[in-house]
């Protein structure tokens, strides 16, 4: 294992886990798909180079690709100077250019490698073009080749790459800080359950702890009136009063831990009348006191035959909305209703938008509904609150009039959110392909637009003037300037000289220039010889003597002289 990790090492970005073999065997892949492409795109240009130093110099390129994650600016500058000897590396430069300044964050340094790059482009292609394309292509030609491959290829890409960083830095930001602020959300939402949590607990702790207080004081009663009549009795009730208080002291012990009771007053205050007619009236009276306009609609019985977990879960609604209303919404008028029925009992108390904003609106934390959402989910029911359409406020509690043993919420339903998420990743990566691959061939059709151009304004040679033709030159280049005559191949049979060793073709074609008429009746033949490698070895002129041949005329019985 230690040693396949040194091996996969290479191909993995600083930090990043996992193997990458496959990844890497799959970018070499398609950058050799790349080379061979720029490859058959330039070939039409003149661009032929040998391939004893091609095939080596296109693997040493597409290690440089593999390996740009854990060396950046290495491969990076490594491509550039490759592209400037072999104009075939563009689209893999430009994927190193682009994959690379994606990922570097510091400015200074970004800056320094695109100038850097696009300089050893231009000083390699101005170098080595004459070298590498011989036949008319000079430095300028280089100079000019390397600038329009650096931009094009390295310089574009890179931009683009700076920019799709940007962007993702951006992004993700933005979602820390949205992360951010939904933990604060979750947490207040937390301390609005625990606090309503607490508050339940004190609603039991009181209503328990006074039941046990009633049965111990009867048990006392009872202890002393059997104290004379029956000992045995006596001291059953002695029992059950000692377990009453035992009873009461671990009910204060397990329910301290939530924490200090706050102790309510006034109409806050929990009693056996909580959430009951009187109760819900008492409450619209005082806030009606306090100045708001306050409606109570009341429809069915009253609530003091429900359980005391209901009439205190109405209450609390009532109270907790009301409260809202002066803070968030003074001067509005408030309606409160209350719909007792057989099998349910629902809450709603609306307000209507107040007659003047206020100059400073409060900003609430949303922990008070939070709370009564939470007591209203345990005893089996919802709680809706928001904005109406219309304007104004409302909240809205639905409960059963007889709740369960445990009172159940509702379950999240993640099942079409999870599926949607997946949906969602596969086409983000369908268009981040396709993304790839137009970028990818709007390099490669500017770059060749840009090659054409430069090829366009080179000096083009006089055609069939052989000193426009250099030994070196690509046998595709020399078709390109003279032709293969064979009449003058016929005319040279047995009388030209004998042909360098190692040549595998030969061109002929006829020599223009008059040092090779040497004689009068003889004209100069220009031969081409090409090594085994189909470039220009040899270029040997020299002359033949016209044929000549009798003619049948009786009126010129003098021969004719034919080439």
């Amino acid at each position: 294992m230690p040693a396949l990790s040194l091996f996969t090492r290479p191909f993995a970005a600083p930090g990043e886990d996992g193997r990458h073999v496959w990844r890497a065997a799959a970018e070499a892949t398609g950058g050799g798909i790349l080379v061979l492409l720029t490859y058959g795109g330039m070939a039409g240009l003149g661009h032929d180079l040998p391939s004893h130093y091609l095939i080596p110099l296109t693997l040493l390129a597409l290690a440089f690709l593999v390996i740009r994650r854990r060396f950046p600016l290495t491969s990076v500058l490594a491509l550039a100077v490759l592209l400037g000897a072999v104009p075939y590396y563009g689209l893999v430069a430009a994927v190193a250019s682009y994959t690379v300044t994606r990922h570097l964050t510091v400015p200074r340094r970004r800056t320094l490698l695109l100038l850097g790059a696009t300089a050893l482009t231009t000083a390699f292609s101005t170098v080595l073009t004459p070298a590498t394309l011989p036949g008319g292509y000079g430095t300028a030609y280089g100079a000019a080749l390397g600038l329009v491959l650096a931009a094009t290829t390295i310089v574009v890409p890179g931009l683009v790459g700076i920019s799709a960083g940007q962007q993702d830095r951006l992004v993700t930001a933005l979602h820390e800080r949205t992360a951010a602020a939904e933990e604060a959300r979750r947490l207040a939402d937390d301390a609005g359950r625990s606090e309503e949590r607490t508050r339940i607990a004190a609603e039991m702790h009181d209503l328990v702890g006074h039941r046990l207080s009633l049965i111990s004081l009867h048990t006392g009663g009872l202890e002393m009136a059997l104290r004379d009549q029956d000992p045995k009795l006596q001291e059953s009730a002695s029992h059950v009063r000692q377990a009453t208080r035992d009873a009461m002291y671990e009910l204060r012990q397990v329910l301290g831990v939530l924490g200090p009771f706050s102790r309510d007053t006034g109409t806050e205050a929990l009693t056996d009348a909580t959430g009951t007619r009187a109760d819900i009236k008492a409450l619209v009276e005082e806030s009606a006191g306090a100045g708001l306009t306050v409606g109570l609609d009341w429809e069915g019985p009253d609530l003091d035959t429900r359980e005391a977990q209901v009439r205190r879960a109405v209450h609390r609604v009532v109270r907790e909305a009301l409260t809202n209303v002066h803070k968030y919404a003074s001067g509005a008028a408030v309606t409160v209703a209350v719909a007792h029925a057989p099998d349910e009992v629902s809450v709603r108390v609306r307000n209507e938008a107040p007659p003047a904003p206020a100059a400073e609106p409060a900003v609430g934390t949303g922990r008070g509904l939070t709370g009564l959402r939470e007591r209203v989910e345990l005893l089996g029911g919802r709680l809706d609150a928001g904005v109406r359409p219309e304007g104004g406020f409302q909240v809205y509690a639905v409960m059963p009039a007889v709740p369960g043993p445990a009172g159940r919420r509702p379950a999240p339903d993640t099942g079409p959110l999870s599926g949607s998420t997946a949906l969602s990743g596969i086409q983000h990566r369908l268009g981040t392909v396709i993304t790839a691959l137009l970028g990818l061939a709007g390099v490669a059709v500017t770059m060749m637009l840009g090659v054409i151009l430069v090829e366009q304004a080179r000096p083009q040679p006089e055609y069939g003037k052989p000193e426009a033709i250099h030994v070196g030159m690509p046998k595709s280049r020399v078709q390109e300037l003279t032709y293969d005559n064979e009449a003058v191949r016929a005319a040279a049979a047995d009388r030209e000289p004998a042909r360098p060793s190692g040549t595998t073709s030969c061109l002929y074609s006829y020599a223009d220039d008059e040092e090779s008429y040497t004689a009068q009746g003889r004209f100069g033949i220009a031969r081409y010889c090409f090594g085994p490698e189909n470039t220009l070895t040899k270029i040997d002129t020299f002359t033949v003597p016209m044929a000549t041949e009798p003619t049948l005329l009786p009126t010129d019985p003098s021969p004719r002289e034919t080439p």
